[in-house]
């Protein structure tokens, strides 16, 4: 068996990348591109008065300034994939601070940029409503989205609650958040008659076309969108956000290309964001630790124009055994962006559960792992069926043994160095992978022995060029080097949006599924073909491995790929279409430790551990590096990462990485990833599952966790920064 899959190769884009090679969509060469660039709101609610373009458009280099008043008009895609409630620039209609209401061209970038401050903009503005507190009374449950139901029941959760003998009843707040890509979004449009080429930041090249073509009215078979590399995504480049769709009209309307880019500022009001959150929690339990009822309910903003819900509770619903469950999604209107998905979108309903547990376990008296031990389950819940696989049990024995975590004294407060706290937490990792609809491939092997893999996809740092070659070899059975996957086009197969942990479940199975066509096309040219030493031999006792076919029980009788190929003489095609992705789930255990320096109320985190159950590794390499960005992802959520939004004019105050404080380098520890590597036998793409966002859902509870156990004190309003621990100074 051929050792491709599952070897930690480099990334094959990787030498591209260092040095400079890779293409992304702001540096694809388009001559005589103008350049564009967004005039926007600076109120929130309320409507243009008077908009002035006369001082701009006599400003040097400038081609044209649209305004609502002669921007051409666009029709509001139906496409899943656009998630914005309406299109700017179309009336005088203000929803949000920063929302588009200009959009000038010029020449050069310089120019453009000097012209939009010369955009004289007066509105009616009314008082707009920005924090999810004040407006909790008019919370309501949204309609079905794109997860499905916004309210679950199962089981008589008033009883189930009844009959605990322990209940925890708990409420825990999380802050606005935003993408913060290394690449800001950006789009260029060149048009050739009534076909347009889309250089585009995308996680979704098929979902841009389809966008485009709803918007523009054009046919899809007329837009190609391009986007062979990304510099990050984390959800905010996988829907469709206006300022393409506007950047495509005007470019039509001026029939010359044109190029936006947005600015950092304007990417926090551009594409969405994680939504603020207000989460209470009811657990019951009896003293055994058997669960008797979970109620999570969990409130968030949507704008006045849409009402999506992305950060679902997943983990309360299918992750343990519980008899009676109620979990609702409510929504408050604010006139604040649109929410969309941001990896991972069941981070914010998994840090409620996992902390809510752990505040169980102590009110039982009874260690974390254990609690979680004695209500695991090995069905889902809701359903009854069993899971494709999940070896949950494993994690957490063999995320324990590693961390040491018998040697954690569970008193709050016991564990110290000096005058320095110590502090250990855990948590469940888990997330939805699949479900969603997948990709269609096409392969090409040529005389030579060459194969090109071709699907519609996106590798958004995640490493699908890099998997996606090592299932295209091990399943044709050729060398590494001889394989050529190619993405980012849309021209290509369908695939879905690189979201939701279904890259590898849906692009891998459509790649293993042509792959395989193709590779039984090429047995049946050589057991076919008289002068093949495999000739007569049945198909199916013929493998493919190494860049050779062999016929099993005799190694004396093999023969070349490429030698079979060349001797036939044309090229070997196989495309395969879309199939739906079976839902899967990917869990682990997550473990943190935390040293808290009483004195100042500094926290440093200075281990992270994960083992992970995420099907079949296909590149431990690669998946060490998902696990790696997990890690940094939630520790950026429980220690420094909010979006400041000024209450009074629903106007976000930091959005620069200045005042949003990321995590660096010199904020990471040492993290531990331990796999399990066992193939689920549901998937399709070599017994893999999508995992990628599934590091970040329970780390962020365990260092929440962590801190409690070092300072006795619980912090249910995120991020736990400086300034709430010294609140409490005297208590630590």
């Amino acid at each position: 068996m051929s050792s491709i899959v599952g070897s930690p190769v480099p990334r094959v884009d990787g030498r591209a990348k260092v040095t400079g090679a890779a293409t992304y969509a702001a540096d694809a060469e388009v001559r005589g591109a103008l350049h564009g660039l967004l005039v926007l709101s600076t109120v929130a609610s309320g409507r243009i008065t008077r908009i002035d373009t006369r001082e701009a458009e006599r400003s040097a280099g400038v081609v044209a300034v649209f305004t609502h008043r002669n921007m051409p008009r666009l029709a509001r895609p139906e496409y899943i994939g656009f998630l914005k409630g309406f299109i700017p620039v179309q009336d005088p209609d203000i929803h949000h601070s920063g929302q588009p209401v200009a959009y000038v061209v010029a020449e050069t970038l310089e120019e453009a940029q000097h012209a939009a401050t010369l955009v004289g903009v007066s509105y009616d503005a009314r008082p707009p409503r920005a924090v999810v507190a004040d407006a909790m009374d008019e919370a309501y449950v949204p309609p079905p989205g794109l997860s499905g139901p916004n309210e679950t029941t199962r089981g008589d959760v008033a009883a189930g609650l009844a009959q605990a003998d322990v209940l925890v009843d708990v409420t825990y707040t999380t802050p606005m958040h935003h993408h913060n890509s290394i690449e800001p979004s950006t789009t260029t449009a060149d048009w050739d008659g009534e076909r347009v080429t889309v250089y585009e930041s995308a996680q979704g090249g098929h979902a841009t076309r389809i966008c485009i073509s709803e918007a523009l009215g054009v046919p899809p078979g007329n837009v190609r969108v391009l986007s062979p590399f990304l510099g990050g995504g984390f959800g905010a480049k996988g829907p469709v956000w206006p300022h393409t769709l506007l950047t495509a009209a005007v470019a039509r309307e001026l029939r010359r290309p044109v190029k936006l880019v947005l600015a950092r500022a304007q990417t926090y009001t551009s594409h969405g964001l994680r939504a603020e959150a207000h989460q209470r929690l009811r657990i019951g339990a009896r003293h055994d630790g058997t669960l008797t009822a979970i109620d999570h309910v969990s409130t968030s903003q949507v704008t006045r124009t849409e009402e999506g819900v992305f950060s679902q509770s997943q983990s309360s619903r299918i992750l343990y055994a519980c008899p009676h469950v109620h979990v609702a999604q409510r929504a408050v209107r604010l006139d604040l962006p649109a929410p969309s998905f941001m990896r991972p979108p069941e981070s914010v309903g998994a840090f409620g559960l996992e902390s809510a547990l752990d505040e169980l376990s102590y009110a039982l008296g009874m260690d974390p792992i254990e609690l979680r031990l004695r209500n695991h389950t090995a069905v889902n819940p809701e359903t009854g069926e069993p899971f494709g696989s999940k070896h949950l049990l494993e994690c957490y024995r063999r995320g324990a043994a590693a961390f040491r975590w018998t040697e954690r004294d569970p008193r709050p407060r016991s564990m110290r160095d000096g005058d320095t706290l110590i502090g250990w937490g855990m948590a469940t990792a888990a997330h939805t992978a699949g479900g969603r609809p997948g990709a269609g491939a096409r392969v090409v092997l040529s005389p030579a022995g060459k194969a090109v893999v071709q699907v519609g996809t996106h590798d958004i740092g995640t490493g699908t060029y890099t998997v996606m070659s090592q299932i295209a070899a091990q399943t044709l059975g050729l060398e590494l080097d001889d394989v050529d996957f190619q993405l980012g086009d849309s021209d290509y197969p369908f695939a879905f949006m690189s979201v939701a942990s279904a890259t590898v479940p849906g692009v891998g199975a459509a790649v293993n599924r042509a792959c395989t066509t193709a590779r039984r096309s090429v047995i049946d040219l050589a057991v076919t073909d008289p002068r093949s030493p495999l000739h007569g031999i049945p198909a199916e006792q013929i493998t493919a491995e190494a860049g050779f076919l062999r016929a099993t029980g005799d190694s004396r009788r093999r023969e070349r790929v490429r030698t079979v190929l060349a001797r036939h003489g044309e090229p070997v095609e196989a495309t395969t279409e879309p199939v739906p992705i079976p839902p899967g789930y990917s869990v682990g255990a997550e473990f943190a430790e935390v040293r808290v320096d009483p004195r100042v109320g500094r926290v440093r985190v200075t281990r992270m551990l994960g083992a992970y159950d995420a099907g079949r590794v296909l590149n431990r390499r690669t998946l060490r590096s998902q696990a790696l960005g997990g890690a940094v992802c939630a520790l950026g959520f429980a220690l420094t990462e909010h979006t400041v939004v000024d209450p009074h004019r629903a106007r976000i105050v930091n959005p620069n990485l200045s005042g949003y404080l990321l995590p660096v380098n010199a904020d990471i520890p040492h993290v531990q990833a331990l796999f399990i590597d066992e193939p689920d036998p549901t998937s399709e793409a070599l017994g893999a599952r999508g995992f990628g966002e599934t590091p970040g859902t329970g780390m962020t509870a365990a260092i929440g966790n962590a801190i409690y156990h070092a300072t006795g004190r619980r912090f249910r309003d995120l991020p736990i920064t400086q300034d709430k621990l010294i609140r409490g100074a005297n208590t630590l």
